[in-house]
């Protein structure tokens, strides 16, 4: 039986095929800085999450806010296949963002606990991965949420392309780092790039396995 790489655990569904090409317009967008705090950071800097061994952290204390600059990767949730490759893939680059005097942040649904198995299995480095257990940072950005996203959208397509990518990154996955809340398994995730407290680039995903260029991020921050 083939994997369900959306959301193992969860029942799979039928889906028919779809055409790339009828996706929907881009969801990137970017702003210009200003001399003020972005909306988004102003939604997420109250917010709490956790650090892999269950320490709360405020939003607003993972990077300098003065200059520094930070990429903030939001993953679907820790079991989801597809967040692992996307995971490898930040991995890899962390020493490019590290070279540019860049903190990565990577943020995913579910308990400090799953975090922990997707780092320890992955591998991926601990003291960059945080929880949020509630969903608090996605819902304060409005990040997309679903069935329809989640199974049914176009912009899934593009996976097709990546099989050995995937294939690589989940030589060691377990499904126990899903979320015990089934719900939690439709969120969607995407990617942020600050300058202290302003938004550079924002990127929502579209559907599950919709990851913004990292390419694209590393011409941003550099």
């Amino acid at each position: 039986m083939a994997m369900n790489l959306c959301c193992p655990g969860v029942r799979p569904v039928h889906v028919r095929a779809v055409s790339s090409s009828s996706a929907s317009t881009s969801p990137y967008s970017a702003t210009k800085e200003t001399s003020y705090a972005s909306k988004e950071f102003q939604a997420l800097s109250s917010i709490t999450i956790f650090s892999t061994d269950g320490s709360p952290v405020k939003f607003q204390d993972l990077w300098n806010l003065t200059n520094g600059k930070a990429v903030v990767a939001f993953l679907r949730h820790f079991g989801c296949p597809l967040c692992w490759e996307f995971a490898a893939s930040l991995r890899d680059a962390k020493p490019k963002f590290d070279s540019a005097g860049v903190t990565l942040v990577v943020i995913g649904v579910g308990t400090p606990e799953n975090a922990r198995t997707m780092a320890e299995r992955l591998p991926f480095s601990k003291e960059v991965l945080y929880a949020d257990p509630g969903r608090e940072a996605y819902k304060a950005l409005d990040f997309y949420y679903g069935v329809g996203r989640t199974f049914f959208n176009p912009a899934s397509a593009k996976v097709l392309g990546r099989f050995d990518t995937i294939r690589t990154a989940l030589k060691d996955y377990t499904i126990d780092a899903t979320p015990k809340d089934r719900s939690s398994v439709l969120q969607q995730g995407g990617l942020l790039v600050f300058k202290g407290t302003q938004l550079l680039f924002s990127r929502k995903d579209e559907g599950t396995g919709d990851h913004a260029s990292l390419d694209d991020v590393l011409k941003i921050v550099s």
